[in-house]
C-alpha cells in the first residue's frame, strides 16, 4: 500500500514538471527576413543575393544565426561572436562592412527583440 503511494507522489511530482515546461518553451525565438542585393559574407558564409529569413536559437551559452534561403538560396547556421543590448533609438538594420571589394556582415541589429548581433569581419587587407 505504501509503494502505491509513494509511485502516485512520483508520478503527480513528475507531471508538474511536465505543466511548467510549455511556459519555458513557448517564449518565440527572434525571427525576421532581408533580402541581399549582392554576395555577402557572414563569418565563412557567402550568400548571393536574394531573399532570406532568419532566426535567433539559444543552445546553452551560445546564440546561433539560422539563415535560410526564401527562393532555394544557401542555408547557413552561424554562431553569434557577441549579442549586446541596442540603443534605444535604434532600427532594424543588417550592417555591412566593405574590406578589398567584398561585403562582410558585421551587425545584425534587432531592437525590437532587444539584442545587437555581431559577427567577425577580417581586418582591412586579411581577406585574401
Amino acid at each position: 500500500m505504501r509503494s502505491i503511494r509513494t509511485f502516485a507522489y512520483a508520478a503527480a511530482l513528475g507531471l508538474s514538471m511536465f505543466t511548467i515546461q510549455p511556459t519555458l518553451a513557448a517564449a518565440e525565438d527572434p525571427h525576421g527576413s532581408f533580402t541581399l542585393s549582392h554576395e555577402v559574407h557572414f563569418q565563412k558564409v557567402v550568400l548571393g543575393p536574394g531573399d532570406y529569413t532568419f532566426s535567433v536559437r539559444t543552445m546553452g551559452s551560445s546564440d546561433f544565426l539560422v539563415l535560410r534561403g526564401v527562393d532555394g538560396g544557401a542555408d547557413a547556421m552561424l554562431l553569434v561572436n557577441d549579442v549586446e543590448k541596442p540603443a534605444a533609438d535604434q532600427v532594424s538594420r543588417l550592417v555591412l562592412v566593405s574590406r578589398d571589394g567584398r561585403s562582410f556582415a558585421s551587425a545584425m541589429e534587432l531592437p525590437e527583440f532587444e539584442m545587437s548581433l555581431r559577427f567577425d569581419v577580417p581586418r582591412d587587407g586579411a581577406s585574401k
